[in-house]
């Protein structure tokens, strides 16, 4: 088990010689033991993030383990106790097998509390009780460094905040790996539909003939038992659509990060453009997200190119739409709208789309000015066959698009 890991720089620590599945089932049994519901699904996302993130400070994977790990505010306060125990060295993790429960007294001291943790310390008979004594924090002796610690975890805190509603075109690369992170913890459930296909059920409306018979042979040739069968409900198709070309660059590689999360997740069928189309569905199901990201930015060689929207949509409709992918789906196309191609072409494309899917959501991330009108020509053309139009250009703006596609 981990133990004494408070202060230590965790860069320091190579992963090979840490068996990090013994962390993590460990970790997550004694949460789940103090009354966190911690899946196993949960704890992978948790060994995943810390194989990507490579937390630098014992604070950095407070983070990590909260935000993949605590499905409920109400579990903060029992989380912040385990994860004082298991990695700030308050505990033997030898003790959990016998005592999983956690202890009421434990303190709990998470990164955002703005508060150092009570320490014990001896006044020597001789020295003032309000005078810091050397090597404690406040002495100005080199203890100091306790509270620059305690600033740090401020800091990593106020900067996780602030990350969820600064723009993504805005933020820098390692606030982008940052936000691959984050983005795993959303959860993308789609409205059910009535399948084609029919299963046994009590209630169901349709009279299972075959079925009926065969139980019959069992009563004399006497249809007492009826067997019914209803429609399966499955969830719609998710297709979403990004805009790669020059006008959102900035925004571009943020993007790729929630298709590769949407794929991974839901199944969805990913695609994006700049004067032309690709498919990146196949790339993005990669498990490792750097070489699903590496793959998918070699097969668009237009990326931060020009801007035909019109004739994506068109390669879509025709190639993949009409084909079964786009039937009954809900299609987000993430745009800013500007079209350097025949903006009739994308209204007629667009119209086509509404007849063929469920329900059309556009994100134009420049939606979140307050002085933005939809008035450039592709989006212009565009806007009367949409659905739901919302900005999504941050972390926490993502939650409307998140609403968007689970609304039935």
């Amino acid at each position: 088990m981990v133990a004494g890991l408070d202060g230590v720089d965790l860069a320091d620590v190579d992963l090979a010689d840490v068996d990090l599945a013994e962390v993590v089932s460990r970790f997550g049994f004694l949460l789940h033991a103090a009354g966190v519901p911690v899946t196993p699904a949960a704890a992978g996302r948790f060994a995943e993030s810390v194989v990507m993130a490579r937390p630098h400070r014992t604070d950095e994977l407070y983070w990590l383990a909260r935000v993949t790990l605590v499905p409920d505010r109400a579990h903060f306060d029992v989380f912040d106790r385990a994860f004082e125990q298991v990695f700030r060295g308050l505990f033997d993790g030898v003790d959990t097998e016998r005592n999983p429960n956690l202890p009421a007294s434990t303190p709990s001291t998470r990164p955002s509390d703005g508060r150092p943790p009570p320490q014990k310390r001896d006044t020597p008979e001789g020295a003032a009780g309000g005078e810091p004594q050397p090597g404690m924090p406040g002495s100005g002796s080199p203890g100091d460094g306790d509270m620059t610690d305690q600033d740090g975890v401020l800091a990593a805190a106020s900067a996780d905040e602030q990350l969820s509603t600064k723009a993504f075109g805005m933020c820098t690369p390692e606030e982008l790996e940052r936000l691959q992170v984050l983005m795993g913890a959303f959860r993308l459930d789609p409205p059910l539909r009535r399948s084609r296909r029919t299963r046994v059920h009590p209630l169901g409306r349709e009279v299972d003939l075959r079925a009926t018979l065969r139980a019959a042979q069992r009563t004399g040739g006497d249809p007492v038992n009826r067997v019914h069968r209803r429609r399966r409900a499955r969830p719609r198709r998710v297709v979403l659509i990004a805009d790669v070309s020059g006008s959102m660059e900035s925004y571009g590689r943020a993007y790729l990060y929630l298709l590769h999360s949407a794929v991974r997740a839901i199944g969805a069928e990913a695609f994006v453009f700049a004067t032309q189309l690709h498919r990146l569905t196949r790339p993005l199901a990669l498990q490792h997200p750097v070489q699903a990201l590496a793959k998918a930015m070699a097969q668009a060689p237009d990326w931060s190119g020009g801007t035909r929207i019109g004739e994506a949509l068109r390669a879509f409709n025709d190639d993949h739409a009409r084909r079964g992918v786009g039937r009954g789906a809900i299609i987000v196309i993430v745009s800013d709208g500007w079209e350097g191609g025949d903006v009739s072409l994308l209204g007629r494309e667009m119209e086509r789309l509404s007849r063929l899917a469920h329900r059309i959501v556009w994100v134009n991330p420049r939606k979140q000015r307050a002085d933005y009108r939809p008035l450039v020509g592709g989006m212009a053309a565009a806007l009367p066959w949409v659905d739901e139009f919302v900005s999504g250009h941050s972390l926490a703006a993502l939650g409307e698009v998140v609403a968007a596609i689970t609304r039935s």
